[in-house]
């Protein structure tokens, strides 16, 4: 179809055909599942506007991408890095446990895969693009100045071309490789140890096999066989508090103490950034039935939960992931899901 000539619902279809691509594009640049599909939004109503003056010289998608970044850009500009807890104090040790909140924009935030990860039917394509949106490579990033940040990622998860990004960012092919390259030392420096959670896709059986025993020791809530699936350092993070914990003395005592209530609770399996996770509902002793308390999102390695992340906004995150804010006693929970 040439230029100029498209229908508004013709070129509404051709638009929509990227949106799941480029919210997983705008998501790492921002770490924020609102802001992320706040700018593929705005993206959008700029090609709608502009549609006209597209000449054509490059790709429907080449050009989405430039404004796509463009729009990243500007909203990078305040400087803001979201992290998780562990990005930003120490552990505390469970004696000195304290729930302190901190503001929305300081959290990296979780997004559900469906949103962010378009079908593809390579299976090393698919990997790449799930390990790309995991939580410790998503907290990397953000450690990346922003154009670094573009860079690594149009050449190392869409797997562009040097040349394809120096013209996206009207720069030169040998900025892009400078680039990429400091971007790259500066995730080397940052690797954290566990960090490539290994999770199949789909599930392994023994993977399978963890995540059921997982949910039968954490609504029987039987610390000793929670026990027996955590990594001996595994790390239990609940934003917005800060506090963050590690080991499982100190994750089960804590769930047993300040956690206690959430005994009792329903895990409905969600697809997570890339990894297995969780709606948790907690018993509802007003309404009865069960109301939402988190999304969890597990990792996992050598066949053991090395972390274990609790977004506790619910009111934010229970609809993003087109989670019920209410769940009956009666509800068969394996029908429920996003």
């Amino acid at each position: 179809m040439a230029n100029g000539t498209a229908t508004p619902t013709d070129l509404d279809i051709r638009l929509e055909a990227h949106r799941t691509e480029l919210t997983g594009y705008c998501y790492r640049m921002l770490g924020s599942s609102f802001e992320a599909e706040d700018a593929v939004q705005d993206t959008m109503v700029r090609a709608w506007r502009s549609y006209d003056k597209f000449e054509g010289r490059s790709s429907l998608r080449s050009w989405l991408y430039r404004i796509a970044t463009n729009v990243c850009l500007d909203m990078l500009t305040a400087g803001n890095k979201r992290a998780r807890p562990m990005d930003l104090t120490e552990s505390t040790p469970l004696a000195q446990a304290a729930l302190s909140p901190r503001p929305d924009n300081t959290w990296l935030e979780p997004m559900p895969d469906a949103r962010v990860l378009p079908s593809t039917g390579d299976p090393a394509e698919a990997a790449i693009a799930k390990e790309s949106v995991r939580l410790a490579f998503m907290a990397a990033l953000q450690q990346l100045p922003a154009k670094q940040r573009a860079v690594l990622i149009l050449r190392e998860v869409l797997a562009w071309k040097a040349s394809e990004v120096a013209e996206l960012l009207d720069t030169s092919v040998a900025s892009v490789n400078s680039a990429l390259q400091r971007a790259r030392a500066t995730l080397a420096e940052r690797q954290e140890p566990g960090a490539e959670a290994a999770v199949s896709d789909p599930l392994n059986e023994d993977q399978q096999k963890l995540l059921d025993r997982y949910v039968a020791a954490f609504e029987g809530y039987d610390m000793t066989a929670l026990t027996a699936l955590l990594h001996e350092d595994a790390v239990m993070t609940m934003p917005p508090f800060d506090l963050w914990l590690t080991g499982t003395s100190d994750i089960t005592g804590f769930m047993t103490t300040l956690g206690a209530p959430c005994a009792g609770s329903r895990l409905v399996p969600a697809q997570v950034n890339g990894l297995p996770g969780f709606a948790q509902y907690k018993p509802d002793p007003e309404k009865g039935g069960f109301t939402p308390w988190a999304v969890q999102v597990l990792e996992i390695s050598d066949g053991r939960i090395t972390g274990f992340h609790c977004f506790l906004d619910t009111q934010r995150w229970f609809p993003l992931f087109d989670f019920p804010l209410h769940l009956e006693a009666e509800t068969d929970q394996g029908e429920q899901g996003a």
